[in-house]
């Protein structure tokens, strides 16, 4: 039977750190995964948003604050088109109504 990993949840400022760490020692992200416990799949993911942050990041990369924004517009788009989609067949219902 196998064991389920909880998932552990660190603090941004910990990433921080972290990142600002990996990048002082010259160390690669394997060995610093290895001496932190951390999975190294994580880190390089800390790394790279930390780039993507800085401005340093591949073209077209968001920023945090950029897929948040993004997400929140399209939460607001579909809540718009579920409106938008009553009220035609409300319209729709009293144009019938009517005649």
């Amino acid at each position: 039977m196998e064991k389920e990993r909880k998932r552990r949840k660190f603090s941004e400022e910990y990433k921080a750190e972290t990142v600002r760490l990996i990048q002082r020692s010259g160390k690669s992200i394997g060995q610093m995964a290895l001496e932190l416990g951390i999975g190294e799949t994580a880190l390089r993911r800390w790394v790279e948003q930390a780039e993507i942050e800085a401005g340093r990041g591949p073209a077209g990369a968001l920023k945090r604050s950029e897929r948040e924004e993004l997400a929140e517009l399209r939460r607001e788009n579909q809540r718009l088109r579920m409106e938008r989609e009553i009220l035609k067949k409300a319209t729709a219902f009293f144009a019938k109504e009517n005649q």
